[in-house]
């Protein structure tokens, strides 16, 4: 089944039965979920944990039994799986190296509130203005967690092997004196989520827990990046098991969104967001279930990349065989996001989906302009988060020649449900000991644990649903991106403030309101990219808060994406009215050295 709207693609493995299903909307109940802090979620979690008849009664008051008796699942088959596999013709051509400097687009150096591109390292590298040793000298006080004082930055870090970065930047620094780097990413910091393995480092997931692979191994994506001589300055905080989108985290702290430290980066990758949000590295990889790269990029003011399920490998790990989860870059422009990307989504020849992938290459010749908009569901943003993604959709349309076309998805917010019910359920198989949990996850996971196999299944079965649907709609629309703000929310105000940082807290009714759009790429498998388009006044604090455009493609069409996220970037630096924004604690990293900063 060949796609016009994919470059050299003839057909797909996997590809759903393209089958349209229109539903009258049903706008959702409002969230009735208990809202926990403080103590009272410390004690609340031990009795709660321990108390089946606790779990089930909150299990059924999240809403999850909302599939039960719809007719639409009758008949329906099953779809665990969500990978679908794009086939290239054999005249397709081979990739070019994504790290050349010729291929890197990034933003003019005069354009407004910039963010370092990994081609500004690169280029201070090979004139000799600075080392790769100069720029890890400069970081390593901001970011080390082992040091009498740590900073703000440090927070963001769970760990850095100084040797192990120290001996990277000395390899790298002596190839450019010896005028032989390895290419764009040499020498360049990056970071990585705690999520993956990397070699001497232990791997806890934001947890107290250990689940270092006993090999001391690297995963496949971030070992090709060290390849192209990027140095992993450490492992970065996330949300303990990845659970929700604050990354508040009791274990090991919370870093602060860098735009206002009256809210939270976002998560579960929020210490990656913060990374770079911060200036503090161009770009960084984090693991995406339910948002988890979108929703921290959203907040902080950042790019990044949801992409197809299985394009990326993070093996030899565990979690492969996760059916919501995927690995990606979050960046500080477009250009660092399409390189980064390009380089962690080559095929791993032992991953049973990636190994199917063909390289990635850059998109070639015309694509179709085509944005679709499911009203109902797009207008339950707030108000200030749609009147801002609303202007660059104009842009879109008056400048850029894109389409606007209406269409309708299914059973989206039972969609929604089917997939917390399907992610928490997986999660509670892997960790079925929550003892040594901070307590909001003792809570969550123990009623996840409580999904009976038979709700499991219908949640199978409307992926299936949802997936024929979407078939059906990029059949229709060649090129389709379906977009939506990527939050209906302007971001995360810490509503209990410090008291939420030191124990926690349980949100249910903000978490799922923050996840309204992403979950749909994590269930159904489909890329989804997400942009800066503007930026709105907060609560408290005196920073403005970013808001973010997101679009879901085909399965496999994360080139096409990438040039919507150009056109985004178009956007917020020649469209958008003051354009880009840095925080005000913004790193700036290539003049460390020289204000003596570090």
């Amino acid at each position: 089944m060949a796609t016009p709207g994919l470059a050299a693609v003839t057909g797909f493995i996997n590809y759903p039965l393209p089958k349209p299903l229109e539903v009258k909307y049903q706008a959702p109940s409002p969230e009735a979920n208990p809202v926990v802090r403080g103590l009272l979620l410390v004690y609340g979690a031990s009795l709660i944990s321990s108390l089946s008849s606790a779990q089930n009664y909150l299990w059924k008051n999240a809403g999850f039994s909302c599939l039960h008796g719809r007719k639409e699942l009758e008949d329906v088959e099953n779809r665990y799986d969500p990978t679908v596999i794009p086939v290239r013709g054999p005249d397709a051509e081979s990739p070019t190296k994504y790290t050349a400097t010729t291929n890197i687009r990034a933003p003019l150096k005069d354009t407004s509130g910039r963010f370092y591109s990994i081609s500004d390292f690169h280029e201070a590298f090979k004139t000799g203005n600075l080392t790769p040793n100069d720029v890890v000298e400069s970081l390593l006080p901001l970011i080390r967690r082992d040091v009498k004082s740590p900073t703000k930055h440090s927070i963001a870090f769970l760990d850095t092997k100084v040797d192990i970065v120290r001996r990277a930047a000395e390899a790298a620094t002596q190839r450019y004196k010896d005028g032989q780097p390895l290419g764009i990413l040499d020498g360049v910091p990056i970071a990585i989520k705690d999520e993956m393995d990397l070699k001497g480092y232990k791997r806890c997931a934001g947890s107290k827990l250990d689940f270092t692979h006993k090999d001391d191994v690297t995963s496949w994506c971030v070992t090709k990046l060290e390849e192209e001589g990027a140095i992993v300055l450490g492992k970065l905080n996330m949300h303990e098991l990845g659970t929700d989108t604050t990354n508040n985290n009791p274990n090991y702290g919370t870093p602060l969104n860098p735009y206002n430290e009256h809210y939270y980066t976002g998560g579960s990758s929020g210490g990656a967001a913060y990374a770079v949000g911060a200036g503090l590295v161009p770009f960084a990889v984090g693991t995406d279930g339910g948002g988890s790269i979108r929703i921290p990029s959203a907040y902080c003011g950042i790019y990044g990349l949801k992409p197809s399920h299985g394009r990326v490998s993070a093996g030899p790990g565990p979690n492969t065989a996760n059916t919501t989860v995927v690995w990606g870059p979050l960046a500080s422009n477009m250009a660092d996001l399409e390189v980064s990307y390009r380089v962690l989504a080559i095929p791993d020849p032992h991953h049973p989906a990636s190994s199917q992938f063909a390289p990635p290459q850059p998109f070639r010749g015309e694509r179709k302009k085509v944005l679709g908009i499911y009203k109902h569901w797009f207008d339950r943003a707030d108000p200030s988060v749609r009147a801002v993604c609303q202007k660059a959709l104009d842009f879109f349309t008056g400048k850029l020649g894109y389409e606007l076309v209406d269409i309708t998805l299914p059973m989206i917010h039972e969609g929604q449900m089917a997939h917390a019910m399907t992610i928490l359920a997986e999660i509670a198989a892997l960790h079925p000991d929550v003892t040594d949990l901070t307590a909001a996850n003792k809570i969550l996971i123990t009623v996840g644990s409580k999904t009976p196999a038979t709700d499991l299944l219908l949640a199978q079965k409307l992926r299936n649903i949802l997936m024929e649907h979407l078939a059906y709609l990029f059949q229709k629309h060649p090129g389709l991106i379906i977009v939506t703000p990527t939050t209906p929310n302007p971001g995360w105000h810490i509503s209990g403030g410090k008291g939420d940082l030191k124990y926690g807290v349980s949100d249910a009714n903000m978490s799922v309101r923050s996840m309204e759009y992403v979950w749909l790429a994590n269930f159904t498998g489909v890329p989804c990219i997400t942009f800066p388009v503007g930026y709105v006044d907060p609560v408290e604090g005196k920073g403005k808060i970013p808001i973010a455009l997101s679009g879901n493609g085909e399965w496999g069409s994360e080139d096409e994406l990438i040039e919507f996220g150009y056109d985004g970037e178009a956007w917020l630096n020649s469209g958008l009215e003051g354009g880009r924004r840095r925080p005000e604690n913004w790193i700036d990293v290539l003049n460390l050295k020289k204000d003596g900063e570090a």
